[in-house]
């Protein structure tokens, strides 16, 4: 036995001999770390290298988890053949090291909210004393602990403390007070629970107090505060809005910083949205002067966004829109329709559209109807609804506007957006308007009557009067179509399109409809359209059809007279104009003529020449002269005798046309800015739920002459 010990002594000591003989370390034999040879022999080894192969198994675990316990100098061996892949111990490391990581941060976190919690009572009671020195320091405190998650939920769920602290933000004689107790509201309004604490602590009057602050970090503090509150906290809209919060607001809109003014902005946004007093409040402060300078003046994407957010909720207010318009607001929204943001050139246009039946009479829009007709060769809907409105609206009784887009190539880009349109009524509609205003009243409109035919327009416009009905694209078509009509180019493609069945057709539904009204003494709408203006627009456009002689006997074919000398005792002084004038060119051909009389026209044309409106009585007069050229002269005579007692005694001009049967052309329709066509709004569209970029706060902190968070550095 006692052999056998001093066998395994002395292989103990031999070990110990034999490893320090050829080892720097231990072999491993005792310790169970692998071994790593040192070759002698070998000169390439250098010093270091000996000592990172001497380290152990062991020793290099360590070093990859917990590389904080090396002894300085001393450094792991990458064991890994190709660097750029991890070792197995690497890979091991890092969860280990996020493990260890999170612990830390757990046991400071409990460590944060354990100070918290004892030091909130007092600090409460100190925020409340009567020396502002006090005041101060406990504010100072207070906001260093909102740093922390941990205490910032622990100051969150003191409404005590909340209250102390707007309190002391309202009633500090020092800015350095306001500063940290604004901080402390502005850190705590990134929780929800912390907005709500707010709110019922009455910090909401208290912020827009502090936006008349001439310190930038308070302002900024309670502009982001309360833009928290008013995108996140049921209640603070009307809470600011009864603070006077607008009245304070709008003014900020003449700061400098691009990223301050972004918030104010969306703040003015959410407020006004929806809200007609809010909207005012904003007119009565200068606001969309203030709007449109930024508009104008700036390129900060985001701030452009917010702010066109803002025009386009104004926009649809009938107070704010020309005040927008007389700023400038058409000019400087156009600016921003050739930029690469989608977003922002989708809210002006949107803009645009809401403010274009104000902006009629608006000069110096040049460019921007240019791009408005460039803007027709898109395939966005939204894009083709918006520039097809505009440019209808801007053509509007505008003879110059008219007359730049026939020559920028606007009638041709129309014809196309009519094809492509299809179905789509918020397309087919204002672009078909659109091409009425340039058919008419302008040096150019014959080119644009012309040019309609030449692009192969019209057979597509005469397509939009057939079936389903949708009567604002009806009634702008057969307007078109009146004004294609008076050039005599166009006459046989509109008939060879099927024009003049179809507005046959028209002409007696809508008779038909306002017919069975009648008894009612109601006017018959249907999509927003009188049936009245149909039946009008439809016989003025037959009127003028029928100047061309095969047209003529086309629309006399098809049993229209009756219902023309029925139309003579309309109650709509129009409608008996046309029908008046329709009769006039019907009455050309003999035939035709004969069947004037033989429905009983003689009768309400007598009526008719007593007209104070000169074009129903001449055109009276003239259809009697033709149907009485082959009476008896007893008839002449009584004609003659009524056409003494007429208007015409004192018009030798007009009596001339009407004894020479020459049609007097009086304008027909002036253009119009339709009833059934209001200015786009988007009251459907739920933007109160749209949030501002949400980097747009801390952005905006760094770029400030005052930088509060530099005040007071985390603690080492």
């Amino acid at each position: 036995m006692m052999s056998m010990q001093m066998s395994e002594a002395e292989s103990v000591v031999k070990v110990a001999e034999w490893q320090q003989t050829y080892y720097a370390s231990d072999s491993g034999i005792q310790s169970g770390a692998t071994t790593a040879r040192d070759d002698e022999s070998s000169s390439d080894y250098s010093g270091d290298l000996d000592l990172q192969y001497s380290l152990t198994r062991a020793q290099r675990v360590r070093a990859a988890m917990f590389p904080e316990t090396l002894v300085e100098g001393e450094a792991a061996m990458p064991v890994q053949s190709d660097p750029s892949q991890q070792s197995n111990v690497q890979r091991l490391a890092e969860p280990s090291q996020l493990l260890k990581t999170a612990i830390v941060h757990l046991i400071n976190y409990q460590d944060d909210a354990e100070l918290a919690t004892r030091a909130v009572p007092e600090l409460t009671k100190l925020l409340a004393d009567e020396d502002p020195v006090v005041v101060n320091k406990a504010a100072m405190i207070v906001n260093q602990l909102t740093r922390k998650e941990a205490s910032r939920r622990v100051l969150v769920q003191s409404p005590a403390m909340v209250a102390a602290v707007v309190r002391a933000m309202t009633t500090a004689g020092d800015m350095e007070t306001a500063r940290c107790a604004a901080s402390v509201l502005h850190s705590l309004s990134h929780q929800r629970e912390g907005l709500l604490a707010i709110f019922k602590s009455g910090g909401i009057p208290a912020l827009v107090r502090m936006l008349s602050s001439p310190v930038e970090s308070v302002l900024f503090y309670a502009i982001t505060t309360l833009h928290n509150l008013l995108l996140h906290q049921e209640g603070a809209k009307m809470a600011v809005r009864l603070a006077d919060g607008l009245q304070r607001m709008v003014p900020l809109l003449k700061k400098s910083n691009p990223k301050f003014l972004a918030i104010t902005t969306d703040c003015l946004q959410l407020l006004s949205y929806g809200n007609q007093e809010s909207k005012l409040i904003i007119l009565a402060n200068g606001g969309p002067e203030g709007l449109v300078f930024i508009m104008r003046n700036y390129n900060y994407e985001k701030l452009l966004w917010t702010t066109s957010r803002v025009l386009k909720v104004l926009s649809v207010c009938p107070s704010n829109k020309p005040a927008i318009v007389e700023a400038g607001g058409m000019q400087a929204l156009g600016q921003h329709l050739t930029g690469s943001s989608q977003r922002l050139i989708q809210n002006c246009l949107w803009t645009l559209r809401n403010l274009s039946d104000a902006a009629t009479k608006q000069e110096g829009l040049d460019g921007l109807l240019q791009i408005l007709v460039t803007q027709l060769g898109s395939d966005d809907v939204n894009m083709l609804t918006c520039a097809t409105g505009i440019l209808s609206n801007l053509t509007c009784n505008n003879s110059r506007n008219k007359t730049l887009v026939t020559q920028y190539g606007g009638v041709e880009a129309l014809i196309h957006a009519v094809l492509r349109a299809g179905e789509k009524e918020d397309v087919a509609e204002p672009a078909v308007c659109a091409l009425r205003h340039l058919t008419s009243r302008h040096q150019d409109a014959e080119l644009a009557q012309n040019a309609v035919r030449l692009h192969y327009g019209i057979p597509a416009v005469v397509k939009l009067l057939g079936q389903p009905h949708y009567w604002p694209v009806v009634k702008a078509t057969v307007g078109l179509i009146r004004n294609l009509a008076l050039c005599p180019a166009n006459q046989a493609p509109l008939r060879e399109a099927g024009a003049i069945p179809r507005l046959v057709n028209l002409l007696l539904k809508a008779h038909q409809d306002t017919q069975r009204h009648a008894s009612s003494a109601q006017q018959t709408y249907q999509d927003g359209v009188r049936m009245e203006e149909i039946v009008e627009g439809c016989t003025g456009a037959l009127h003028i059809l029928a100047r061309d002689p095969i047209n003529r006997g086309e629309i006399a074919s098809m049993q229209t007279i009756p219902l023309f000398v029925q139309l003579l005792y309309s109650y709509v002084e129009n409608v008996k104009r046309v029908s008046a004038g329709v009769l006039c060119e019907l009455a050309l051909d003999k035939q035709s003529a004969e069947l004037i009389d033989a429905e009983g026209a003689s009768a309400p044309l007598m009526e008719l020449l007593h007209s104070n409106n000169e074009g129903i009585a001449t055109y009276a007069a003239a259809v009697l002269f033709r149907i009485s050229e082959d009476k008896s002269s007893d008839y002449r005579k009584r004609v003659s005798v009524e056409l003494t007692h007429s208007l015409f005694k004192h018009d030798p001009a007009a009596w001339e046309m009407a004894h020479n049967a020459v049609p007097l052309e009086p304008s027909y329709l002036a253009d119009e800015l339709d009833g059934s066509y209001p200015a786009y709004g988007y009251a459907d569209l739920p933007l109160d739920t749209l949030p501002l970029d949400p980097d747009l706060h801390e952005a905006y902190i760094p770029d400030m002459t005052y930088d509060p968070r530099q005040a007071y550095p985390e603690p080492l």
